[in-house]
């Protein structure tokens, strides 16, 4: 017979092995916030909306927003304004305008960024003229950048290859597949206008060089005027899941079915999206508006206002059942107004990567509109 110490010892060892397997449990708490962008008229800019936010294979961070000139509207003159950070969020660069729309009436209108990992090419994908207001046909726009953020070059128009159909990105982050089918394809998703309506994607399987439309989940009544409760699906973020399906997460312009959010899968690279696909999720309640998704480590991670009518509770859930089901527990950000919202981690193999994702959203204290805000979350702080 063994002596006792040695069983003992032996069930520790057990014991350490299989905590050593298990994944740290998921209890995240804000580790850092910044405003990133104030409005209120001061300069050239009124207001700044409509932020997203990426990472570079470098890297570093960089954030975006529709810099507004003259109002808080969606119509009327814009730069597109961007800050880096090469430091994991701790300090950011100055504002500096990569793309300025002049003086138009129906101004360019952000967005999608989409990291190439396999080129390190950043590309911004916007609209200009998206509700031909004064103006006609709409395009749609690409800047890229290939040295981390700091130059970008020359607007280049899509719609020799796209043709002018109203088309607005995101706003939020496009995707590179990582996994089959269709490995290495870039994805950007969004919507159309309010009577042509609809989630719609757009492929590259050439880095960007050229560009087709994939998938379509259209409104109903299509291309006519909309009423109250119609299926209208609107903006959205796509993500793609570990068995290479791309799940997008859909504002319910309409409130169709609930006032929740819609979510869709693809199952061949962007190409199509099944009805059979289709489901409301009556747990992430929402008050119309765009939201954050993201996938990291097998969790899926979710961002918006968490209430049913008004723009307020910033919220963070997390699945881990790639959205079939949410966790009990779920992150205040901001109990007060609070708007658009985006997400991205930084990809690479260190301890500190894997612990944090980061959330750039609208914030305020009387709208949602006054500020954009930058929290750096740590996913396990709170244990």
């Amino acid at each position: 017979m063994e002596p006792l110490w040695c069983v003992f010892l032996l069930v520790l060892l057990l014991r350490e092995d299989a905590d050593s397997s298990q994944s740290p449990q998921i209890d995240p708490l804000v580790y850092d916030e910044q405003l990133l962008w104030v409005g209120g008229g001061a300069g050239e800019v009124n207001t700044y909306r409509i932020p997203l936010l990426t990472f570079t294979p470098r890297g570093s961070l960089l954030a975006f927003s529709e810099a507004r000139k003259h109002s808080s509207g969606d119509i009327g003159a814009k730069f597109i304004a961007l800050r880096r950070s090469t430091d994991k969020g701790a300090t950011w660069s100055p504002t500096y305008f990569i793309v300025d729309d002049g003086s138009l009436e129906d101004g360019l209108n952000l967005g999608s960024v989409v990291v190439d990992e396999q080129t390190g090419c950043v590309l911004l994908v916007y609209s200009l003229c998206f509700h031909r207001y004064h103006c006609s046909p709409s395009s749609t726009m690409l800047v890229e950048s290939l040295d981390d953020g700091l130059t970008w070059s020359r607007p280049r128009n899509l719609s020799e290859q796209l043709g002018v159909k109203s088309f607005a990105p995101g706003p939020g982050f496009g995707i590179q597949k990582r996994y089959d089918p269709a490995k290495g394809r870039l994805v950007v998703c969004g919507h159309g206008t309010l009577e042509g309506n609809g989630v719609f994607c757009v492929l590259s399987d050439d880095h960007g060089r050229t560009w087709r439309y994939g998938a379509a989940l259209k409104s109903i009544p299509y291309n006519q005027p909309k009423k109250s409760l119609d299926f209208n699906p609107d903006e959205c973020q796509p993500v793609e899941l570990q068995d290479g399906s791309i799940l997008i997460n859909v504002r319910n312009q309409n409130n169709y079915h609930c006032r929740c959010r819609m979510v869709v899968r693809s199952l061949d690279g962007g190409e199509t999206l099944p009805v059979d696909e289709l489901l409301f999720d009556h747990t992430l309640i929402d008050p119309m508006v765009a939201a954050g998704a993201l996938q990291k480590e097998g969790v899926l991670y979710f961002s918006n206002p968490a209430n049913s009518t008004d723009r307020i509770n910033m919220t963070l859930r997390w699945s881990l059942t790639d959205g079939r089901s949410w966790e009990d527990e779920a992150l205040q950000i901001w109990q007060g107004p609070s708007g658009y919202s985006s997400m991205t981690t930084l990809v690479g193999d260190s301890v500190e990567d894997k612990k944090y994702i980061f959330i750039i959203y609208e914030k305020g204290h009387r709208e949602s509109v006054e500020t954009i805000s930058l929290a750096k979350v740590h996913l396990y702080g709170g244990r």
